[in-house]
C-alpha cells in the first residue's frame, strides 16, 4: 500500500522568523568581513625569522612541496585500484529479502481472462558466486600492482625534481648573496680612495675631473648593490613558494658556497649509479612489465574461466511460515566470438608494450647524457674556480700597485687606479659566478646519479 506525502506550507510567522535570523547572520559577517583584516592583523602572531641550511631546505621540500603530496595521493588512489582488482578474485556476498503481494494470468476460456486470487510470497537469501579459475583477473591484479610501484617510483621522480629545484634556487640566493658583498666590498674600496683623491686635490695634484670619475663607479656599484639585493628577495620568494611557506616568513640563508667538491666518479660508475637509483629509470621499467602483465590479461580472455554459484535462503507465503531453498552451480565460461573486440584490445594493447618499451629507451639515453652533461660541467666549474681565484689574485696585486703609485708619484695617472678598480670588480664577479656554476654543478650531478639525498 502507498502512502501519499502532505505538503504542509509554513506559516507567515515562521517565515518572518527565519528571514529575520538569516539578515542578523549577513549583518554579522558582513561585520567581521569589514574588520576581519584588523582583527586578523592584531590577533595573528608575526611569523618567527626562518634559518635555513640547504638540508633543510630539501627536507622541508619532501615535507610540504604541492606537487610532492600530490603524487603521495597518486599512491593512494594505486592502492585503492590494486584492492579493487583483488576484489574480484574474492567471494561476493549478497543478501536480499521480499516481500511481495501478486496476482498471476491463469489463461482464457474464450474472450474472458482469469486470474489467481492474490497471494503473498516471502523469500530471503543468500547469493555467493566466486571466481575460481581466470586467468585475465590474475594478471589484471598483477599489473595493478605494478602500476602502484610505478606511482611510487613517479613520486619519488617528483621529489627528485622539487628537491633539485630548490638547491638550485637555493644556489642563486647564495650567488645574490655573494654578489651584494662584492658591491658592498667594491664600495668600501672605493670610498677608501674618495679620501685619498681628496686629499691629493687639496695638494693640488688631482683635479675635479678624477674625484668625479670615481663617483659615477661608486654610483655605478650602488645600483649594481640594489639590484643583487632584489635577486636575493626573489630567490628567497622562490624557495618560499616551493616550500609552500607564507610569503611574509623572513628567511635568512645560512649556508655559504663550497670553494671546492670532491672528484668527480668515472663515467662508467655514475652512469651505472644512475642507471640503478634514477626513479625514472625504475619508474619506466615498472611501466613496462605493467603493460606486459595487461597484454596478458587481454590475451588470457581467450581462455576459458571457472566460477561457481550458489544461493541459500528460505521462501514461503509468510516469514514464519516458510522453507528452506537453495541453489548451487557450476559455470564454465568459454569464449568463442565477440565481434572481433578482443582482438582489437589485443593490438591496441601490443602497440602500448612496444611504445612503453621504446620510452625506457629513450629515458636510459636521457639519463645517459644527464650524467655526461653533468660530469663535464663539474670539471669546467673546477677549472672555472681555479681560474676566477687566479684572476682575482692578479687584479688585487694591480689595484695594490696601482694605489700606491697614484699615491706616492705626483705624475701618476688616475686611469691605473680606474683600471685596478674595474679589474678587481670584475673579478670578484668572475669568482662568485664560478663558484655558483660549481655549486650548481655538485647539485646537477647528484641529480643525475639520483643521490640528491646525500647533497650537503
Amino acid at each position: 500500500m502507498s502512502k501519499s506525502l502532505i505538503f504542509n506550507p509554513p506559516s507567515v510567522i515562521t517565515v518572518a522568523v527565519l528571514a529575520t535570523s538569516c539578515l542578523g547572520f549577513i549583518c554579522q559577517e558582513a561585520g567581521a568581513v569589514g574588520g576581519g583584516e584588523s582583527s586578523l592583523n592584531s590577533q595573528s602572531p608575526p611569523l618567527q625569522p626562518l634559518s635555513l641550511t640547504l638540508r633543510g631546505a630539501l627536507a622541508a621540500a619532501v615535507d610540504n612541496n604541492l606537487d610532492v603530496l600530490l603524487y603521495r595521493e597518486r599512491i593512494e588512489a594505486a592502492r585503492g585500484q590494486v584492492q579493487t582488482q583483488f576484489g574480484a578474485m574474492l567471494p561476493n556476498l549478497s543478501s536480499n529479502i521480499r516481500q511481495t503481494r501478486q496476482t498471476q494470468f491463469r489463461g482464457t476460456f474464450g474472450f474472458d481472462p482469469v486470474r489467481s486470487d492474490p497471494f503473498s510470497i516471502f523469500d530471503v537469501r543468500v547469493s555467493a558466486s566466486q571466481n575460481l579459475l581466470s586467468v585475465s583477473l590474475i594478471q589484471r591484479w598483477r599489473a595493478s600492482r605494478e602500476m602502484l610501484h610505478v606511482s611510487e617510483s613517479e613520486s619519488e621522480s617528483r621529489k627528485f625534481d622539487t628537491m633539485a629545484s630548490v638547491a638550485l634556487t637555493y644556489m642563486e640566493g647564495l650567488k645574490a648573496m655573494g654578489m651584494v658583498k662584492m658591491h658592498e666590498a667594491n664600495q668600501q674600496v672605493m670610498h677608501d680612495l674618495l679620501g685619498l683623491i681628496k686629499q691629493r686635490q687639496r695638494a693640488g695634484v688631482a683635479t675635479g675631473l678624477d674625484l668625479t670619475r670615481l663617483d659615477a663607479q661608486l654610483a655605478g656599484e650602488r645600483q649594481q648593490t640594489s639590484t643583487s639585493q632584489y635577486a636575493v628577495e626573489r630567490a628567497k620568494l622562490n624557495l618560499l613558494n616551493l616550500l609552500a611557506l607564507p610569503y611574509e616568513t623572513a628567511l635568512a640563508l645560512t649556508d655559504e658556497f663550497r670553494p671546492d667538491v670532491l672528484d668527480p666518479p668515472v663515467v662508467q660508475a655514475a652512469v651505472e649509479d644512475a642507471l640503478k637509483q634514477r626513479p625514472e629509470v625504475v619508474a619506466q621499467a615498472t611501466r613496462v612489465r605493467a603493460t606486459e602483465l595487461t597484454y596478458s590479461s587481454i590475451t588470457g580472455e581467450r581462455l576459458p574461466s571457472l566460477v561457481a554459484q550458489g544461493d541459500y535462503g528460505l521462501i514461503g507465503n509468510r516469514w514464519n511460515n516458510t522453507l528452506d531453498t537453495y541453489n548451487v552451480a557450476l559455470l564454465l565460461q568459454v569464449p568463442i566470438f565477440d565481434g572481433g573486440q578482443r582482438e582489437g584490445r589485443i593490438a591496441e594493447s601490443r602497440s602500448q608494450l612496444r611504445q612503453e618499451a621504446l620510452r625506457l629507451q629513450s629515458i636510459l639515453n636521457h639519463v645517459k647524457m644527464e650524467v655526461h652533461d653533468a660530469l663535464a660541467g663539474i670539471t669546467a666549474a673546477k677549472d672555472q674556480v681555479g681560474i676566477a681565484q687566479a684572476g682575482l689574485r692578479a687584479a688585487s696585486k694591480e689595484l695594490e700597485l696601482a694605489r700606491e703609485r697614484y699615491a706616492v708619484i705626483t705624475a701618476s695617472s688616475h686611469f691605473e687606479l680606474t683600471n685596478g678598480l674595474t679589474a678587481v670588480a670584475r673579478a670578484r664577479e668572475n669568482l662568485v659566478e664560478a663558484l655558483f656554476q660549481l655549486n650548481a654543478a655538485r647539485v646537477n650531478l647528484a641529480r643525475a646519479t639520483g643521490s640528491l639525498n646525500q647533497l650537503q
